[in-house]
């Protein structure tokens, strides 16, 4: 059986139930689905989808670091919006966190994410060793 490492941080939202920030198993780390609240207050940040969208790519980020990467490591990506017209913003607040070669992605409409958030993402990573 292959061994499994929790991945925790002050730096993201906290787990809000019974799952985990990021379980690293081997060389992959699979990072829950983040959605745009602060890690300190646990409050969404605003109404702003723009102010979402970048909240969720910081936690990303910070979950990323502690399971000691980075978002380059970042193979695969699922983006879940309440609103597919926000796309285009999703692709210009992204290119903010990644450069090429980007990810694989799947973007889909969701009827409801939440605490009435307007993006969640949840990726897998890959680590050397």
């Amino acid at each position: 059986m292959t061994e499994k490492t929790i991945v925790v941080t002050a730096n993201a939202p906290a787990a809000i139930g019974t799952y985990s920030q990021a379980v690293r198993s081997g060389s992959t780390v699979y990072v829950s689905g983040q959605i745009p609240l602060h890690p300190e207050s646990m409050a969404l940040v605003g109404d702003a989808f723009s102010d979402q969208c970048e909240r969720v790519f910081s936690n990303l980020q910070a979950v990323a670091e502690a399971a000691g990467g980075s978002l380059t490591d970042v193979v695969k990506m699922t983006i879940y919006l309440t609103d597919l017209g926000n796309f285009a913003a999703v692709n210009e607040i992204m290119a903010r966190f990644f450069s090429e070669p980007y990810p694989a992605r799947a973007a889909v409409e969701v009827s409801a994410l939440p605490k009435g958030a307007q993006i969640e993402v949840d990726a897998i990573m890959t680590l050397d060793g």
